[in-house]
This record gives C-alpha cells, structure tokens and sequence, in this order.
C-alpha cells in the first residue's frame, strides 16, 4: 500500500508594489511546481503587493476579493492546493488592515484564512518597524485539513511565539506554515535556527516561502525559502532569485517519529500553568 506522501512547495518572489507584475510572476512559479509534482504549493507573505505604507492600503482588498477569486481559479486548474501566502486584507469596519493568510482546496474553494497575530513592532539596525500602524492582529490559531495532511497557519513574525506552533501541532496540525518576509538583518542569524526549532519542538514539517531581495522601500528580505522535516534537518531551500524549495513530506515518517521518540505525549502542562 502506497505511504503516505506529499510533495510540497515553498515559492520564494521579490514582489513590487505592481500587482499585475506579481501575480504573472506568481502564476508562472506555481505552475511550474505544480509541473515538478507539487500537490501543496505555499507563497509568501505579501506576495501581492510589497512596497511603501500608501501602496498596502491602496491594493488591500477583502477576502473574498479579486486575488482569492485569481488563486481559487489556479487552484482548481492545477488541482492543487494552494496556501496564498498572505495579502493585506480590506476588513469591514475597521481603518487597520488584516495581514491574512488563506488556503485553497483542489475544487478552487476557499478553505481556511488565518490573520497574523504577532506584528512586527520593532526597531532593527537603526530602522524601525511599525506593523501594528496599518494592521490588526489575528486571535485565532487556524488548522486545516490539506488532503493527506493537517496544516497549521501562521505568517512571518508569529514564528518567534512557539506557543502558538505547540497549540497548532497539539490541534493535530502535521505541517506548519510560515510564509514570510524576514528581514536581511534578522534572517542571517534567526530565518533557519527559527524554522528547525519549531520543527524539532513540535515534531512537524516546516513549510517557510519567502520574500527575497531589494524592496522599493529600501529595505533587504533575506529569502532562503525552505523545507525542514520534523528532525530538524533542511529538505530543501532555495537560493537568492525567483523559485522555489521542494520537498517530498512523508507523513508515515512523521508518525513514527511521534510514536517512537513522543516528547508531545511527555510534556507536563500541569506545571506551565504560568504562561497564560
């Protein structure tokens, strides 16, 4: 009897502030992962528009909106599924935006979003950082059935909080998703340690697409998209330009590992009663 396997893919862009431009460049690298055997293809953080604070809220849109409509249809045509990254989000009533996250089913349905709870609040080299200025946070942790697997979302910044990883891996989530943006500064020294510790932690692959290269704002994303196993070790990660990572995810390793090596069963959470 066949295993249970999922090749996956992890694009990796160097989006403008032209959206038109994104999104050919997009269509073109998912489909040909789709053509390399990808049956789960995952974009990065704000693949459809990257650029300065007016250009985010010009091109924010609502969900469902054009770009859901665009990656829903691809989905369907490829007979994928399809995790879009994430956009900025046009939420009703409100004057902050989302920074939401959404996957599609192989039937081009819209089948879970995710808002990005931690926003990056912070000052880096000199040069300061305000997500929460134009965004408000998710508060809610999202898993989702992907055929064969269960996937947990989150975006970029969230991946320094390995609680919320711990309560996805602990709803069941196999594989865990973090389309990013990271910084070159911050990508250097933290991208990869970050990704293969919440894999090693919550025995669970890492799917991790990211931005790359100059931003019309100035500023340097690191890129090194990647696919780490729930062993911690690097599957795959793709070099500085446009592309992607792609790995083959064995789910029947995974469950071994969980039976054979069980930290998830040995935690105590009677004695963590002070992190919440």
């Amino acid at each position: 009897m066949e295993g249970r396997t999922v090749t996956a893919a992890a694009i990796q862009m160097s989006s403008t502030p032209d959206k038109e431009e994104n999104r050919r460049v997009a269509e073109a690298l998912i489909r040909e992962a789709a053509g390399a055997g990808a049956t789960l293809v995952a974009l990065p953080e704000l693949w459809s528009c990257h650029g300065l604070e007016r250009v985010y809220r010009e091109n924010a849109e609502p969900i469902p909106g054009p770009t859901t409509q665009f990656l829903g249809s691809l989905a369907r045509e490829l007979g994928i599924y399809l995790l879009g990254g994430s956009i900025l989000e046009r939420v009703p009533g409100s004057e902050l935006l989302g920074n939401t996250s959404t996957l599609y089913a192989p039937d081009g349905s819209l089948v879970a979003v995710y808002r990005k709870m931690h926003l990056f609040d912070v000052e880096v080299s000199g040069r300061r950082y305000l997500e929460s200025a134009n965004v408000a946070p998710g508060d809610e942790a999202v898993t989702a059935k992907a055929g064969l697997l269960t996937l947990g979302l989150s975006v970029c910044y969230d991946v320094r909080f390995p609680e919320l990883y711990r309560l996805l891996a602990l709803r069941g989530a196999e594989v865990l998703a973090v389309p990013a943006a990271f910084t070159l500064q911050t990508g250097k020294d933290h991208w990869e340690l970050l990704l293969r510790a919440r894999a090693v932690e919550n025995q669970a692959y890492v799917l991790a697409p990211a931005q790359w290269g100059r931003k019309t704002d100035g500023r340097w994303t690191y890129g090194r998209s990647m696919i780490v196993d729930p062993w911690g070790t690097v599957l795959s990660t793709c070099p500085d330009r446009d592309g992607f990572a792609l790995a083959r995810l064995d789910l029947d390793y995974l469950d071994r590992l969980r039976e054979e090596f069980p930290s998830l069963a040995n935690r105590r959470p009677e004695v963590y009663r002070g992190l919440a």
